[in-house]
């Protein structure tokens, strides 16, 4: 394992038009956390960083449909994502919001800052503008026919059927979102970023720099962006929700959301770094720190193209180590939708289950989308925690702890003359955290979290295969204390290692046997996990079956 680093991990904003969903979880949330955890766990400098994305015009638009303000909609979501993550033990060091004033500082600094360097081409350009409301309408105020599949309810931006990316003039018999009318043009004045001028940058940095390091999935959307050559970009809106454009003549305009949204990250780590009495600009500006955004696919341009150029405009901050962006999950075969509340939500989801957050992580983590979208069922979840973790891992440490007590008032036996069976299981045991921490450092989560289940296969197998129980009953105890304690520091290493995977498992385990903070790089085979010092509590189950009942309850909660 690699000697003490300093990461940056930052998983998308979530935007506060709308609750938390299993699909946002599986995409930017989990993994980020495991990678999180993981990284804290080896010992390194880890800044986990997150926070609301309230600007952009789908707030807006939500807005206008619940009668509220844009603020009354940001305050309402905003804590109810905060506590659904917190709920659910996502382990942020910092989660902030954009509407923030130290987030309006940066964002304006920032945009002065790329002005005073002459970045920006500023140009007047004719845009749609809704004559009923009197007001231009940015990107997603305007639905129409994509030119490019003919998808009837493409937006302004982008088609979600063909994934193409759009102007709202490109759109065919586009309508407002907001009243319903055909728009006209009119003329109105843009700052725009000059993507086109930093295509050798991206082609060096990352077409050639990250071919062997990005995922596939990230690498050819990038690629096929670059081939078709990058156009300039307004990164200005005619609206009145958003940072107000810190220009003379940006009266009535605000930055776009996709501007704005990125430097969240780093305003995020200020306000982080403010409270805990640190320095922030090491997390940003140090070229030895890994910055990596966890991510969905819809979001690989903002943070492969559009961010890095911001960044590489601005000229004092590190880019992106990786950017491991998820393709997407589905449930029970068809797309998340919103709108329609098909959708598995968090919070709803922790009601129904309660203290069962593990199991969720392990399901969503073990057939995570890595390189192809995937599917959730209710029937796969029920599967995964009754087989896998109740009937595997769970199974395997209670059976320990219980023979532990039965045959030895829960003391860890010495390791007396171990034979060469126990000295394999041993060996094979202690390879374990490399090879996990080879996964995930591969960004191969769904790997890494099997070896996990692996290692809890192996216990099982060793424990069938020697028997205590029977030579307990013939009274060869010597060969039972062995047996045992090898058994225990099979527990121990899952105890240890199941942390980033399923952290409340972990500290339950950990604590049933006694056992202080481990780091995985202090773990080491001539120095036993537990010992004769560690005294194993009375054993309780670490994972709950799911009943039939249950599932079939859900499924009908989805379908109603």
């Amino acid at each position: 394992m690699e000697s003490k680093r300093r990461y940056t991990i930052t998983s998308a904003l979530p935007y506060t038009n709308g609750k938390i969903h299993i699909g946002h979880l599986a995409g930017a949330y989990i993994p980020a956390d495991i990678y999180a955890r993981f990284k804290r766990e080896t010992d390194n400098d880890v800044a986990y960083i997150c926070g609301s994305d309230e600007h952009g015009v789908a707030i807006s638009i939500r807005a206008k449909k619940e009668k509220k303000t844009p603020k009354e909609i940001i305050d309402k979501y905003h804590d109810l994502i905060k506590k659904s993550f917190s709920d659910f033990g996502i382990s942020f060091d910092n989660y902030s919001r954009t509407s923030s004033k130290i987030h309006h500082e940066t964002a304006s600094e920032f945009f002065k800052f790329l002005e005073s360097k002459k970045v920006f081409e500023i140009k007047d350009s004719k845009q749609l503008y809704d004559p009923k409301e009197n007001q231009f309408l940015a990107d997603r105020f305007v639905e129409g026919e994509c030119p490019h599949c003919g998808f009837e309810h493409a937006y302004g931006d982008q088609c979600e059927n063909c994934g193409s990316s759009l102007s709202p003039e490109d759109l065919i018999n586009p309508i407002s979102k907001i009243s319903g009318s055909k728009p006209i043009e009119k003329e109105t004045k843009h700052w725009y970023l000059p993507l086109g001028n930093y295509e050798e940058f991206l082609k060096e940095w990352f077409l050639e720099g990250k071919k062997n390091t990005a995922k596939t999935n990230v690498y050819g959307q990038v690629k096929s962006w670059v081939d078709q050559g990058l156009e300039s970009r307004a990164i200005t809106r005619d609206l009145d929700w958003g940072i107000p454009v810190p220009s003379e003549d940006g009266k009535g305009k605000v930055l776009y959301v996709w501007f704005d949204a990125p430097i969240g990250y780093i305003s995020s780590t200020k306000e982080w770094a403010e409270r805990e009495n640190k320095n922030w600009e090491p997390y940003w500006k140090d070229k030895n720190t890994k910055l990596v955004h966890f991510i969905g696919k819809d979001n690989i341009v903002f943070h492969c193209i559009i961010f890095p150029i911001i960044l590489k405009a601005h000229g004092e901050y590190i880019l992106p180590e990786n950017v491991p962006a998820n393709e997407f999950l589905n449930l029970e075969g068809n797309k998340f939708s919103t709108s329609k509340n098909w959708a598995i939500w968090l919070d709803e989801f922790l009601m129904d289950f309660p203290g069962m957050q593990d199991s969720l992580r392990y399901t969503l983590t073990v057939n995570a989308p890595e390189t192809k979208d995937n599917d959730f069922t209710w029937k796969d979840f029920q599967a995964r925690n009754n087989n896998e973790l109740v009937a595997t891992f769970g199974n395997f440490i209670n059976r320990v702890f219980v023979l532990t007590h039965k045959y030895f008032d829960g003391s860890v036996p010495e390791n007396n003359g171990l034979n060469d069976i126990d000295l394999e299981v041993l060996k094979k045991t202690y390879e374990y955290p490399k090879l996990i921490s080879e996964s995930l450092d591969n960004f191969k989560f769904r790997q890494a979290v099997s070896l996990l289940i692996d290692l809890s296969r192996l216990g099982n197998k060793y424990l069938a295969d020697e028997e205590p129980w029977k030579l307990y009953k013939s009274g060869e105890l010597e060969r039972v204390k062995q047996i045992m304690f090898v058994s225990l520091q099979v527990c121990g290493m899952l105890a240890i290692l199941s942390h980033p995977f399923l952290p409340n498992a972990s500290k339950k385990i950990k604590e049933i046997i006694n056992l202080k903070e481990t780091k995985w790089t202090e773990i080491n085979i001539d120095n036993p996990i537990l010992n004769s010092q560690n005294k194993i509590n009375k054993p309780e189950l670490i994972f709950r079956k799911i009943e039939d009942e249950e599932i079939e309850n859900q499924v009908e909660k989805l379908k109603g």
